[in-house]
């Protein structure tokens, strides 16, 4: 029997919910080892449905692209527990198998089962980005991979915990298989930690409201999300529009990739089409399925970002993505450089969509995350490893100028800050600064890329490992918007500088006390005719050291000298 909810307890519900995977987010943050959950937030929490796995509710914090892959891992917990039969209350799945689960083999993944009377309720679910889970490279971002074991180390679902009680085995094994066991360990912890918390979190609400209140909530947020959909779907025109784009090379082969996507809507319904999309290849910038459907998501999210973070979203959108492509690539298919796919998917969807609704879209976005690894032993003999991303311009838009310097659309992750990096590793930055010249021209321009000089500072024959994009296939604008630079690599020798050959993959770069590595990241996109651009706007960016003179000149005209004078 379906319990009706007024529209004011819907609303009180659906914040409560959310505060408590909003809660969860920030007790991993507080409690991780490793910054790339610590401070750059790649982590997520989120309650999904008991019997399909669908997302319900997601913490604010977390990446977007959690919101459909943690689904798919769910489901396949799903699927496991019913293989064997004997789900319980307490039970703790973990695994990091990015075909079954979504993004790649750094993110750990744990989902716990949630009982109430003795009767499956929801699933708790927690992701986390881990420093090092084995694998060819120190950091896992291996653009010569050409199988997921050379990846990482391999998990598939199984219980770390059954009815409550910790398998030290599977904690044995885990930490065996890392670089840094201690950062593993309190990765994990700060996991189980934000489970915990989530349970005590509904518990409580449940005593408050009533559990078949708050499964009508659930209930209803979903038709809610869907309505939402469908209604924005309605507002925009009948047709069907395509667009593609390319990926600089697989890491083992240097040819482009296009990826290709139809965008078609009719009423309320929208269908998103990648046939023509590159087929399966040898190296690591395959994605799952998984993968492939959550990016439609994320797109679909910043196209009507009113929308809630609720599987509800989808039902309207068919995602057709072409089997044998490099967007449903099978086990055990490499794909640790899923950032890179899915960047160029959204900007795609967005070049496809700014042909239907150009004042929803913003122009492309830098379009890599710029995966750098830096490993070596220190002075006393202790190993060390850096991973971090780096930042980029923001496309402009029909209202504004593009963010300099920001993350990538994927996330809502941040940048780890130069401090805590030059803390906690060897290493020093020399250079930490906007990119001049580096933005689309456009009425809006693009935000501008960043500049970071890496320096080692102590010896015993560091490694770096670069996994980029956008080295050769520059981010594009908007209505009529210009291209953004080129993302560029280098690194330095006894000899001098190099670039790789491969534009924006490199493996196993030596590098000496006081040598140094270098990103010049891409900006972002233009929207609107250059053209149109005001010239103070011009003399602004000139007078702020943005744009060299020369390239405003080229690029808008002269009207900014007069204003400059």
């Amino acid at each position: 029997m379906s319990t009706e909810i007024d529209p004011i307890t819907l609303a009180v519900l659906a914040g409560r919910m959310e505060q408590i995977a909003d809660e969860m987010d920030a007790t991993l943050f507080r409690a991780a080892f490793n910054p790339i959950i610590a401070e750059a937030h790649d982590a997520s929490h989120g309650l999904y449905h008991a019997g399909t796995g669908d997302t319900l509710v997601q913490g604010k914090s977390g990446l977007p692209i959690f919101v459909g892959v943690m689904s798919f891992a769910v489901k396949a917990v799903i699927d496991k527990a019913a293989e064997r039969g004997d789900l319980a209350d307490g039970d703790i799945y973990i695994f990091n198998d990015a075909h079954l689960g979504g993004t790649h083999l750094s993110d750990m993944r744990l989902v716990r089962p949630y009982f109430h009377d003795g009767e499956l309720f929801c699933y708790l679910a927690s992701v986390g980005h881990w420093h090092d889970v084995g694998g060819a490279v120190p950091g896992n971002y291996n653009p010569a991979a050409t199988d997921a074991f050379q990846e990482a180390f391999v998990l598939p679902p199984v219980r770390l915990a059954r009815a409550g009680e910790m398998q030290q085995d599977i904690v044995d094994i885990l930490l065996r298989n890392t670089r840094l066991p201690q950062s593993a360990q309190g990765d994990l912890n700060g996991q189980l930690g934000a489970l915990d918390l989530g349970v005590k979190r509904i518990d409580e609400l449940l005593a408050e409201y009533g559990a078949e209140t708050v499964r009508a909530a659930l209930d209803a947020l979903q038709d809610r999300a869907e309505a939402l959909m469908r209604a924005e779907l309605t507002e925009l025109p009948d047709g069907r529009w395509e667009a593609t784009d390319y990926l600089d090379n697989d890491g083992i082969t240097d040819e482009p990739l296009p990826i290709t996507v139809a965008l078609e809507i009719s009423g309320d319904r929208m269908t998103l089409d990648f046939a023509g999309t590159a087929d399966r290849c040898a190296g690591p910038v395959n994605i799952a399925l998984p993968t492939a459907v959550a990016t439609a998501y994320v797109a679909i999210k910043h196209l009507f970002p009113a929308l809630p973070a609720n599987a509800g979203v989808m039902r309207p959108i068919e995602v057709k993505i072409p089997e044998g492509s490099l967007l449903s690539a099978p086990f055990p298919a490499p794909v640790g450089g899923y950032t890179e796919t899915i960047l160029r998917m959204i900007d795609v969807i967005f070049a496809a969509a700014s042909q239907a609704a150009p004042e929803r879209v913003v122009a492309n976005a830098y379009g890599t995350i710029n995966a750098l690894s830096i490993s070596g032993k220190r002075d006393n003999g202790q190993p060390w490893v850096m991973f971090s991303f780096y930042g980029g311009g923001h496309g402009g838009s029909a209202e504004s100028d593009g963010l300099n310097h920001g993350n990538a659309p994927i996330s809502t992750a941040t940048i780890p800050p130069m401090e805590i990096l030059e803390a906690a590793y060897p290493v020093m930055f020399k250079q930490w600064a906007l990119r001049p010249d580096s933005a689309g021209a456009g009425r809006h321009r693009g935000g501008l890329g960043a500049t970071y000089e890496i320096e080692v500072l102590e010896g015993n024959g560091a490694k770096a490992f670069l996994f980029g994009e956008r080295g050769r296939h520059a981010p594009k604008g908007a209505a009529g918007g210009g291209e953004a630079a080129l993302n560029v690599f280098s690194y330095e020798q006894a000899d001098g500088w190099h670039s790789p050959p491969m534009a924006s993959k490199m493996v196993g770069i030596r590098l000496e006390q006081g040598q140094s590595v270098r990103l010049d990241t891409p900006g972002g996109g233009g929207y609107g005719d250059p053209a149109q651009r005001p010239p103070e706007a011009v003399a602004r960016d000139v007078a702020g050291g943005l744009l060299s003179p020369k390239r405003a000149t080229e690029t808008y005209g002269p009207a900014w000298q007069e204003i400059a004078q």
